[in-house]
């Protein structure tokens, strides 16, 4: 019940909601609600059945043109909105927590923001799994060779009992080099940066 109350008035202090903290700490309204979820799934130890059924909803919404567009339609109201998803997810075989809470998130108005609460919800989750996130863009797709390598390098940036996980993306505008993203940190090294920086070093006055 306590993930309801903190839904609904964030205002509430967190030592009389008892809410239960992940080691990573979100902002905004997205994460106030993600770390909400993430509090009473805990205490049910729900936390793995939660992320699958908020992943499952996340794809519905990418892939059901017809449910996302009643979903982020503004000019439906929240009550018949809520009565949508409310029977949807029962019919998906959605648990009680997750339809209640995304009912809370329709029922607020919070409809634009079921993506990034979702995307959140998955970031803690990452994070209660010890997991380290990286991204590595390229400008040309890395062989089995090339991949072994960037994973071996970036190991040393994760601590010990940690878990790394990389995901790849081809941008052609690098012209080369790559850019990675791991943790806060952020590391160009790609040609298009350099040359940019040539460019702009060029055009200085003398």
């Amino acid at each position: 019940m306590s993930m309801f109350i903190f839904a609904r008035s964030f205002s509430t202090s967190l030592a009389k909601l008892n809410i239960i903290k992940p080691s990573l700490q979100l902002y905004g309204l997205e994460g106030r609600y993600a770390h909400a979820l993430y509090s009473a799934a805990h205490k049910d130890n729900k936390l793995d059945n939660v992320e699958k059924e908020l992943k499952k909803f996340g794809d519905t919404l990418h892939t059901d043109n017809k449910i996302s567009s009643i979903v982020f339609n503004p000019l439906i109201s929240r009550k018949p909105k809520k009565e949508f998803i409310v029977l949807l997810l029962k019919k998906l075989g959605f648990s009680n927590m997750t339809t209640n809470f995304l009912s809370v998130v329709i029922e607020n108005g919070r409809y634009n923001k079921l993506y990034s609460i979702i995307k959140a919800f998955d970031t803690l989750m990452s994070s209660h799994r010890g997991e380290i996130k990286a991204e590595v863009i390229t400008a040309h797709g890395l062989d089995k060779d090339m991949m072994r390598e960037v994973e071996l390098a970036l190991h040393g940036f994760i601590k010990k009992g940690q878990l790394l996980k990389i995901t790849t993306k081809v941008d052609p505008s690098l012209i080369g080099g790559m850019i990675v993203k791991i943790g806060d940190k952020y590391v160009d090294m790609s040609i298009a940066s350099k040359l940019n920086a040539y460019k702009q070093y060029i055009q200085q006055p003398v």
